[in-house]
């Protein structure tokens, strides 16, 4: 799963990468129109893991994992209000889904590039210009389905087929052109199907992140009405970024004395997960426990694929169980005696926090 991070310029999209990663990417070099990806892996907060970790004691625990990509080089307007460039389009399109990183806080040192703090703008603008980029693409292959449209001795199938597509793009393009994003158009399976080959950027799944000062009250964010597949949330990006460099134990002082609850980068990079409709099941014992991540109408039989190929290819069945009867029951050996434990065939639709045994055969 890889999201990529975008944000106007000064918005502190970098920070929030080097919060994300404990790292020190160098901030001033995305201030400017270059295009520049950083890429890094980051564990899935997960309390069902520490305390599936706790009960077994293995000797590894995998979380589940999201793969964030810091895009510089986003600017709303450029170049020349023209879309973005290849380069730029590529570094977008080559995610799952996008997380727009947008300032809230006031700073007199970070000039904002509009010379007003003004977020509900900052994120119209930047929607704007991934919206413009896809009916841009979507113009260009309007132009070129009616050239084929034109060419002599098209089969029937053919000219369906081309007629279909382009009646679809007629549509996308009026809906493009009343400015709303493509994550908020309804796909038929069919059209899903013409489209999988185009890297729409505004048809991806949208986490809007409002950049707050370390001491700003939280906004209302009922004002932010960002549509279906997409969400919102704050984040101090500033105080995790310093937090993430203390260690564990003083971090948890820290927030002690501030009374903050959980980090807003926990909440993100949740809201990050669920936000392409995924679920974790998980396997345990001594050795390992471990979080994975499927689609979210996944079955057994591709739970057990996504774990090694033989076990998918020779599937007999899942020995299942839910974390919270595993939990209650205490240890494993409490819910056998009690029944807990049922055998699923290939076509069970595994649940969130299923934890799964695959017995097979090869």
């Amino acid at each position: 799963m890889k999201i990529g991070i975008i944000g106007l310029p000064n918005s502190g999209k970098t920070t929030v990468y080097n919060a994300l990663t404990r790292g020190n990417a160098v901030t001033d070099a995305f201030s400017t129109n270059q295009v520049e990806v950083h890429t890094a892996v980051v564990d899935v907060p997960d309390p069902r893991i520490d305390r599936l970790s706790a009960m077994y004691r293995p000797k590894k625990t995998i979380y589940a994992k999201v793969t964030y990509n810091d895009i510089g080089g986003v600017t709303a307007g450029g170049p020349q209000s023209g879309g973005f460039g290849g380069p730029l389009i590529n570094a977008i399109a080559n995610n799952d889904a996008l997380l727009h990183v947008v300032r809230a806080f006031k700073d007199p040192n970070v000039p904002h590039p509009s010379g007003r703090v003004n977020p509900g703008q900052d994120w119209r603008n930047l929607e704007a210009e991934l919206i413009l980029n896809d009916l841009m693409a979507v113009e260009r292959r309007l132009e070129r389905l009616e050239a084929d449209l034109k060419k002599p001795n098209l089969q029937h199938q053919q000219r369906e087929q081309l007629e279909a597509e382009q009646e679809l793009f007629q549509r996308l393009q009026a809906h493009l052109e009343a400015e709303q994003p493509l994550r908020a158009f309804e796909f038929e399976p069919d059209e899903e199907k013409m489209v999988r080959s185009f890297t729409f950027l505004s048809q991806k799944p949208l986490l809007v992140v409002l950049n707050l000062g370390d001491e700003q009250p939280e906004p209302d964010l009922s004002s932010f009405e960002v549509g279906p597949r997409a969400a919102v949330t704050t984040l101090r990006g500033k105080l995790e970024a310093e937090l993430a460099q203390m260690s564990p134990d003083e971090a948890d002082e820290f927030l002690a004395d501030f009374g903050i609850r959980e980090l807003g980068l926990n909440r993100m990079i949740r809201m990050s997960h669920e936000l392409l409709e995924l679920k974790d099941f998980f396997t345990v014992g001594e050795d390992e426990v471990r979080a994975w991540t499927v689609p979210a109408g996944a079955n057994a039989q591709e739970c057990a694929a996504a774990i090694h190929t033989d076990l998918g290819r020779g599937f007999i069945r899942a020995e299942t169980i839910t974390y919270d009867d595993l939990i209650a029951a205490g240890s494993m050996a409490e819910a056998r005696k009690h029944g807990q434990l049922r055998l699923e065939g290939k076509t069970y639709e595994v649940k969130d926090g299923d934890i799964l045994n695959i017995r097979f055969n090869i």
